[in-house]
C-alpha cells in the first residue's frame, strides 16, 4: 500500500455553553433540552496523503490545523470520520506536549520511547544521536521546567526525528528555536525526503511551504478549502486572507479591485492594530492605504521580486504647497531597513487647497529578505523650523515576502554570476 495517512469526513465538534451552570442544567433536564450551541473545530475533512509526501498546513489562526493533527495523532478523538495511518508515527505537537516538566531531559527522552513502543535497550542506542542534534550539553540532566523554549524545541524535535519514525508530524513547534537550529531541522526534513518518509507540518511561514514541500493544504474555519502544489496552496492563502477566494468560487471572473473605485476603503482588507501609533497636527491627515500585489489585489503577502504598490490616501484641511509623502519598512525586530518619500524621488507634489484629497501610489519591487515586515506612513513637511509632520502612521500594515530565493541581509543585490575558463 502507497498511502501513509487517509482522513475521511474527519469532524469535531465542541458544545458550547454561555454560562458554566447550563453544561449542568442540560445533563439534569429530564426532556433533554439544549443549551449548548455546536462550534465545529473541524467539518467534513477529507484527503490522503501517499508515502514519501511532504505535506505543509496553512491557515488562519484558529482555522483547524493543530485540532487535525491532534486527530491524526489520536490526541484528540474526532467526533465522526476516520483516520488511517499506516507506518509509525512520531509527532512534535504545541511545546511541552510529551513531557514531564519535573524528570530530567534523559529521563524525558526515556519516556518517550517508552510511549512510543521501544524498549529501554532500543533507546539507549539511541541516545547518542538525540544528544548530539538536541546540543544542549549539561542540562540533560537538569529537570525540564529549567529549559528555555528554544531548549525544549531541540530536544523534543531531536527525540522526533531520531526514533526512525516513517511518519513525522510537526505544529508550528520549531518557530521558538533559533536560526541555525530550524536550518538543521530543515536539513533533517530534506534527509527524511530523500529516505522516503512521509512529513506533515503546520507552519505559518509561507516560504517554508514553497521550499520544502510537495504540496500544501489550506484550511479554513474548520474545512479544507484547497489542497494542491505548493505555490497554488500559497496564492489560495493569499485570497483567503484578502476575502477573494470564496467570491472566485462562485465567479470564475477573476475579481480586480482598483483602489480609486472601492465602495470599501482599502485599509479594510488588511489585519490592522486596534490602536495604531498615530500622530500629526493634523493640517493633512492619511485617510486610507494599503498594499496591492501584482495584480492589483489588496495582500499583506508578496511574492519574492514581484512588483508591487504602497498606497496612501490624503485628505488636506489647510492649503499645503509641495507637501512631502513618505513610507518606511521595518524588518520583525523593528530595524528601519529601508523607505523613500518624494522629496528623495524628486517629484514635485504641488499645492493642495483645503478640502482637498490626493492618492499617492509608490511602485517597486519586493527584492527583500523573506520574511515578515511592518509598513509606516508619513506625509510632512520641511520648513525653516525643521520637519512638520502632518500625519504619521507608525506599523500601519504587517506583512510577509514570500518565496524560495535564498539570500544574506536585507536585500537581493540580484548578482549575476560569470565563471571562465
Amino acid at each position: 500500500m502507497n498511502t501513509a495517512i487517509k482522513v475521511t469526513n474527519l469532524t469535531k465538534v465542541y458544545h458550547l455553553y454561555d454560562k458554566p451552570q447550563d453544561r449542568l442544567k442540560e445533563a439534569l433536564n429530564p426532556f433533554k433540552k439544549s443549551y449548548h450551541h455546536d462550534f465545529y473545530a473541524m467539518h467534513d475533512v477529507t484527503f490522503e496523503i501517499k508515502k514519501g509526501e511532504t505535506v505543509g498546513i496553512i491557515g488562519k489562526n484558529g482555522a483547524g490545523k493543530s485540532t487535525l493533527l491532534k486527530m491524526i495523532t489520536g490526541v484528540l478523538t474526532p467526533s465522526s470520520g476516520s483516520v488511517e495511518t499506516y507506518g509509525k508515527i512520531s509527532s512534535l505537537l504545541e511545546l511541552g506536549a510529551g513531557f514531564n516538566p519535573d524528570m530530567t531531559g534523559m529521563e524525558n527522552i526515556y519516556l518517550n520511547g517508552t510511549l512510543m513502543g521501544f524498549e529501554r535497550e532500543e533507546m539507549e542506542s539511541k541516545i547518542p544521536a538525540i544528544l548530539e542534534f538536541a546540543d544542549i550539553g549539561e542540562f540533560i540532566h537538569q529537570p525540564v521546567k529549567m529549559y528555555s523554549s528554544g531548549m525544549f524545541a531541540r530536544l523534543a524535535f531531536s527525540v522526533s526525528i531520531n526514533v526512525e519514525p516513517d511518519i513525522l508530524i510537526v505544529d508550528e513547534a520549531l518557530s521558538v528555536g533559533d536560526m541555525a537550529f530550524q536550518m538543521k531541522c530543515f536539513k533533517k526534513f530534506q534527509e527524511f525526503q530523500a529516505q522516503g518518509r512521509t512529513i506533515l507540518f503546520v507552519t505559518h511561514g509561507l516560504d517554508t511551504i514553497i521550499r520544502y514541500c510537495n504540496r500544501g493544504i489550506v484550511i479554513d474555519e474548520g474545512k479544507m478549502v484547497f489542497d494542491d502544489s505548493p505555490k497554488m496552496a500559497v496564492d489560495a492563502f493569499k485570497k483567503v486572507l484578502s476575502g477573494n477566494f470564496y467570491e472566485e468560487k462562485k465567479s470564475n471572473e477573476e475579481k480586480s479591485i482598483q483602489t480609486a473605485e472601492n465602495s470599501l476603503p482599502l485599509k479594510e482588507y488588511f489585519d490592522r492594530h486596534i490602536e495604531l501609533d498615530t500622530y500629526g497636527n493634523g493640517k493633512a491627515t492619511i485617510i486610507d492605504y494599503g498594499i496591492l500585489d501584482q495584480n492589483n489585489n489588496p495582500s499583506a503577502i508578496l511574492d519574492y521580486n514581484s512588483t508591487f504598490k504602497i498606497v496612501l490616501k490624503v485628505n488636506f484641511s489647510e492649503d499645503i504647497s509641495d507637501p512631502i509623502f513618505a513610507f518606511t519598512l521595518k524588518d520583525a525586530k523593528g530595524l528601519e531597513i529601508t523607505g523613500t518619500n518624494s522629496l528623495m524621488k524628486h517629484v514635485k507634489t504641488g499645492t493642495f487647497q483645503a478640502g482637498d484629497t490626493s492618492t499617492i501610489t509608490f511602485t517597486q519591487k519586493a527584492n527583500l529578505q523573506l520574511g515578515k515586515y511592518a509598513l509606516s506612513l508619513g506625509c510632512v513637511s520641511i520648513n525653516e523650523t525643521g520637519v512638520e509632520v502632518f500625519s504619521r502612521i507608525y506599523d500601519a500594515i504587517l506583512f510577509e515576502v514570500i518565496g524560495s530565493a535564498q539570500m544574506v541581509g536585507f536585500f537581493d543585490l540580484q548578482s549575476e554570476i560569470n565563471i571562465q575558463s
